[in-house]
């Protein structure tokens, strides 16, 4: 399934799944056939296989018979973020040719790490697809991006063994990993990563059924239609099984936490000469059968 946060005609955030250009709302749909789903994607995840069950089902029925309020054209919704996770973890340099253009230009290990980098950004950083994100010049003159699969997690996982990882995988989506690289304080990198609106997260959620081999995968990023990276999931330093191994040794990775999986080469960092983001841009991030994350660069203050 294709799932979708929307909104129409300035309603409330609902969960719909994308269908031949239509958004279907599952609550809609569910409560027309007298069973229930969640209104939402978080609780649509925390609901776990009997609600995943349950709106395949009702996708597979026939879909004239579905109640015209429950059915809108594409173009007829505003898409939100696809949900609020508990917590986003990110994985940094986890492409080698990130690494090695992370040490020349921003002063990181050449090594290449024995264990995952992590960090981790606040919910609060996350936007939607077409939404801003934030330029504050009295805050950074450095302002990156950085194409990344995320994974969300669907059931709660602690201590989870390479070979079980993927049965705790709800499912697929993109996260722009907006940095601001003359925040970093000391080495740690909380407020370069985390302030508001440098979570860029969507535009679907792609349950994990339908992504055959999360690690064989084509991401790019766009800036102003030039392309700035293009690289494909293989060449991950560690997999998305590692990652979740490793992560959960010692932190309990809950239902619709999001994992950022890393950036390959090309951010703007590495650029020569070096290239940032500044308002009027317009930064577009894709990953093969999730689809594109676009979103405009505004001044903030």
């Amino acid at each position: 399934m294709r799932l979708l946060t929307y909104t129409h005609d300035d309603s409330l955030n609902r969960l719909g799944a994308e269908v031949d250009g239509s958004v279907v709302d599952l609550a809609a749909l569910a409560a027309h056939a007298d069973v229930e789903l969640p209104s939402d994607l978080l609780s649509f995840i925390q609901a776990g296989t009997t609600a995943h069950g349950t709106a395949l089902r009702l996708l597979g029925s026939d879909s004239d018979a579905w109640p015209d309020e429950a059915v809108h054209q594409l173009d007829e919704v505003s898409l939100r973020a696809p949900l609020r996770p508990g917590k986003i973890i990110g994985v940094g340099l986890n492409y080698v040719e990130h690494v090695e253009e992370s040490s020349r230009s921003l002063d990181t290990d050449k090594e290449l790490p024995p264990r995952p980098v992590l960090f981790s950004k606040p919910a609060t950083a996350v936007t939607g697809p077409g939404q801003p994100i934030l330029h504050n010049a009295d805050l950074t003159a450095q302002l990156d991006w950085e194409c990344e699969l995320a994974v969300i997690i669907g059931r709660t996982a602690f201590r989870v063994t390479e070979e079980d990882a993927f049965d705790h995988v709800f499912g697929y989506s993109i996260i722009n990993d907006i940095s601001a690289r003359d925040q970093r304080r000391s080495g740690q990198w909380f407020f370069s990563k985390g302030q508001d609106s440098y979570a860029p997260f969507g535009p679907a959620v792609v349950t994990a059924d339908d992504v055959p081999d999360p690690m064989a995968l084509d991401l790019s990023l766009r800036v102003n239609g030039v392309t700035k990276q293009k690289s494909n999931t293989r060449h991950m330093l560690f997999p998305i099984a590692r990652l979740i191994a490793d992560i959960t040794s010692g932190v309990t990775l809950e239902p619709g936490d999001i994992i950022a999986t890393g950036s390959p080469s090309g951010v703007g960092a590495g650029m020569v000469p070096p290239e940032f983001l500044t308002p009027g841009d317009t930064v577009e991030a894709t990953v093969q059968g999730i689809g594109t994350l676009t979103n405009p660069v505004i001044d903030a203050r």
